[in-house]
């Protein structure tokens, strides 16, 4: 038995380490993919601000990443062919409960900033950060695109 918390323990001590490290991002952040690249600047008012819960994609990687580590770990429970197939699916079970549990850890707190652009235009973005920081008709700068865009306060 202690063999199969150590096989079982291992993977899910890693699993929770690299998820500790992920950073958080927030309006002056930039990923590796942003850097050096050109974006199109806006300016508006702030004219809405909402908080909100920003979760992680609605994907089952988690689950499946941690039936796979679970049944793997769990399929050396046990010294006949029966036991192991029955710690390989308890395993995966275990390990699918827990893989979900991680992913669905990753929620932030977020916020919802509407803006009317110098253009006439209003638009919403959603971004980390903390909704405390932002005023109502705040002058503001949008960067980026439809697809990646953030909201920063201009000073």
């Amino acid at each position: 038995m202690r063999q199969a918390a150590i096989i079982l323990g291992t993977p899910l001590a890693l699993v929770l380490t690299l998820g500790g490290c992920t950073p958080t991002p927030d309006a002056r952040s930039f990923s590796q993919n942003e850097a050096n690249t050109v974006m199109t600047v806006r300016y508006g008012v702030l004219t809405g601000v909402r908080p909100v819960e920003i979760r992680p994609g609605q994907t089952r990687i988690g689950a499946i990443a941690g039936a796979i580590i679970g049944g793997a770990g769990g399929s050396q429970i046990g010294s006949s062919t029966a036991a192991n197939v029955a710690g390989a699916v308890g395993g995966a079970v275990a390990g699918g409960v827990v893989g979900s549990a991680i992913q669905g850890s990753g929620r932030r707190r977020g916020v919802e900033l509407t803006l009317r652009l110098d253009s006439g235009e209003s638009v919403a973005v959603v971004q980390p950060g903390n909704a405390a920081d932002y005023r109502i008709g705040d002058r503001v700068r949008l960067t980026g695109s439809a697809e990646r865009a953030r909201v920063n306060r201009v000073r």
